[in-house]
């Protein structure tokens, strides 16, 4: 699902909790070493993701923002804030050449580059989180 974040609104803030979950504590945050990616090249993207982009002339950036439950995936497009939301139980990672990296969710997906080894390591624990989250779950 992609979703206009821009307004932090009650809505959106339930609408967020009940796909992804609720956001990470304080103490969970410093435990995980930090909730949030750094910004992302986006290489590729689902036809939706890719009209939203086209409607500005910049680089094309997203982050990622885990969640209990799931991520979510953050980009800008004009003045506006989009989020493709991602729960783990849907959420398909793929490693490509040369350190690309693809999101899927059902028919959507977000390729980018991992520049860096601090991207790898945050998709690292993007991978461990989901499964801990199935074990936990039951998803074999």
């Amino acid at each position: 699902m992609i979703k206009n974040l821009s307004y932090n609104s009650k809505k959106n803030r339930t609408i967020l909790s009940e796909i992804v979950g609720r956001p990470f504590s304080f103490i969970e945050r410093i435990r995980l070493n930090g909730i949030g990616s750094g910004k992302l090249i986006i290489i590729d993207a689902s036809e939706e993701i890719v009209e939203l982009l086209r409607l500005d002339n910049n680089i094309n950036y997203c982050n990622i923002e885990l969640r209990t439950n799931g991520i979510i995936i953050r980009f800008r497009s004009l003045l506006e804030t989009y989020g493709l939301i991602i729960p783990f139980y849907k959420l398909v990672i793929y490693k490509g050449e040369s350190k690309i990296y693809s999101f899927y969710k059902d028919k959507y997906y977000i390729k980018f580059m991992a520049d860096n080894k601090k991207t790898s390591l945050f998709v690292k624990k993007i991978v461990g989180l989901k499964i801990k989250f199935q074990n936990k779950v039951g998803f074999n």
